[in-house]
């Protein structure tokens, strides 16, 4: 991902600090969830949705079992190993081992950075910017980047 690119999805996700969480929304100062967020930031830096999400309960991934989330991510996105994450760039958690990710978040500093950290919308709070702790890194399942297009329909 170019370093433009890079700094267009940190910069829009930020924009959205302060939006509240809404299960399943995507608008940002109205509300988002996690996934919402990152169809937000998508929408405002590469173009329209490649997809739209179904309609999922808070319980889809321990009903299913199925990593639906990386599935979707992979359709659009570049995996990358999660050591390498950097700025601008998705990671998927889990919450509980054995279990699928279901929680999303941009990375807003290099894994590697002292204090690394991530933006993303959790429940019952907004959108915010927050140290990666280790409760959160030990989560981290897969991690995705944003691909440079030729010429983005922005």
């Amino acid at each position: 991902m170019s370093d433009n690119l890079r700094l267009e999805v940190i910069t829009e996700a930020r924009s959205w600090i302060g939006t509240p969480y809404v299960h399943q929304a995507a608008t940002k100062g109205a509300g988002c969830d996690c996934l919402g967020l990152v169809r937000g930031v998508w929408r405002e830096v590469m173009g329209s949705e490649p997809e739209t999400p179904p309609p999922y309960t808070r319980d889809w991934a321990e009903r299913s079992g199925r990593e639906t989330l990386k599935e979707a991510a992979s359709r659009h996105m570049d995996p990358v190993p999660v050591d390498q994450a950097g700025p601008g760039d998705v990671l998927l958690f889990a919450f509980r081992s054995g279990l699928p990710a279901k929680h999303c978040a941009i990375l807003v500093t290099a894994m590697d950075d002292p204090a690394p950290r991530i933006l993303h919308a959790h429940e019952h709070l907004p959108v915010a910017e927050v140290a990666l702790v280790r409760g959160w890194k030990r989560r981290i399942r897969f991690a995705f980047r944003f691909r440079d297009l030729p010429a983005r329909t922005k």
